[in-house]
Parts: C-alpha cells; structure tokens; sequence
C-alpha cells in the first residue's frame, strides 16, 4: 500500500501530562485518516503519534503523544503518512 507523506499545517496551544496539544491550521476531511499515525520531523525522525483528533469539523484540535521524555518544539514542521 503505497504512503503519501503529508505536511500537517499545525499551532501549538498546549501540552498536557502526557500530549502536546495542537490546532489545525487548515484541515481537509481525508486527513481524519491520520488518527493513531506516527508523526515525524523534517527529518524523519519520529515525534510520537497522533492520540486524538476533535473540536470543530473544520479546524480541530490534535493531541499528539510524544516519544518519552520529549516535546515538540513550537516551530517544527510536522509531517505524517497516509495510507
């Protein structure tokens, strides 16, 4: 199955114990699928994975559970896969 790599548009709010949550810029309905996926950095090295997905329809928010003992940097440009 081929994998599409997919730049999230995203702002940072806030973290909580365990994610970092993250408002969508700009959102599109075929990028629910998303939801569980690893997340990585302009290198590819992985970030954590996409816990949750909710709030409005058109711009929701995204908590994202990051690696142990790491946080996302505000400014990182965040990339996934589709399937």
């Amino acid at each position: 199955m081929k994998k599409n790599w997919v730049k999230l548009n995203l702002f940072y709010i806030g973290k909580s114990k365990k994610h970092q949550i993250f408002r969508a810029k700009q959102w599109n309905s075929s990028l629910e699928r998303i939801l569980k996926q690893p997340v990585y950095n302009e290198k590819y090295e992985k970030l954590g994975h996409i816990k949750d997905i909710f709030g409005p329809i058109n711009v929701p928010f995204i908590s994202i559970k990051t690696l142990p003992n790491q946080l996302i940097d505000h400014n990182v440009k965040v990339y996934t896969k589709l399937t």
